[in-house]
């Protein structure tokens, strides 16, 4: 059921022209914002429950546009009329300004989901006294996540704290319902004595230690999936917004000039 759900999702998407989607299929939650009515509500739930019943909601809120509704579900945003007969999927860009209206959206949810993990469950970094603190979903065979981490002594000299979560590419599971290779190395990560060393030496290329405990990957992976994470690493300032994949600490530090009140 679960895999026909994500198929239908997907087709959904490449029916609009976007591509591949990540999936969360699980029962719908409140994700009720203010200003949304349940008539509105229902209609709105009816809308996407058409594409794939198991499509998770995350939040549903008014939109700009007049008799629309914003909805984040699977890791995506999508608009849908108050009467769920329409849906648009797309940037909605405010023309005084050119100011894309999905971006402060998406920052507020995602801020509040990333706030959901304690640090006891993340792979931290940390300089004295942080200007700023980036959330990095990870994988540890991931060419680019391992060019980040050669360069974290950069972030520290610049004041970056780095926090890592994980987030393994293959997934969580293979089709016949096995943990994949990356998912059960990047378990003995987390679950490793000494988690950084664990991880230091697993983006040089060494495999670790096989080990189990409870553990938050499954969590971090399904939180990335919830936030529109589609490939590693994916990078996220404090106060929400994605900087994208690979940066440098200069980078980091050019887009806080920009946006002073990001900063942790």
């Amino acid at each position: 059921m679960h895999d026909e759900v994500g198929a239908m999702w997907k087709q959904l998407v490449l029916a609009l022209g976007l591509g591949a989607m990540s999936v969360a299929v699980a029962a719908a939650d409140g994700g009720r914002g203010t200003g949304v009515s349940p008539q509105a509500e229902r209609a709105v739930r009816a809308a996407i429950a058409s594409f794939g019943p198991g499509v998770k909601i995350e939040r549903i809120a008014p939109a700009e546009v007049p008799g629309f509704y914003r909805v984040i579900a699977a890791g995506q945003m999508v608009y849908v009329s108050d009467d769920g007969k329409y849906m648009l999927n797309g940037d909605l860009v405010q023309v005084d300004g050119h100011k894309s209206l999905g971006d402060a959206a998406w920052a507020s949810f995602r801020k509040a989901q990333l706030a959901s993990v304690p640090a006891s469950q993340r792979i931290v970094f940390a300089p004295p006294h942080p200007k700023t603190t980036l959330t990095v979903f990870t994988d540890v065979n991931c060419g680019f996540c391992r060019q980040l981490h050669e360069h974290i002594g950069d972030f520290m000299k610049a004041g970056i704290a780095v926090e890592y979560l994980a987030w393994p590419r293959e997934g969580v599971a293979t089709t016949a319902g096995r943990p994949t290779p990356t998912y059960t190395e990047m378990v003995s990560v987390w679950c490793a004595a000494d988690r950084k060393q664990a991880f230091a030496e697993a983006k040089e290329g060494h495999e670790p230690k096989p080990a189990t405990c409870n553990n938050p990957v499954k969590a971090q992976y399904e939180l990335g999936q919830r936030i529109g994470v589609s490939g590693t690493p994916a990078i996220f300032t404090p106060d929400g917004r994605e900087l994208g994949g690979y940066v440098t600490a200069q980078q980091v530090l050019d887009d806080l000039a920009r946006h002073p009140g990001s900063g942790s």
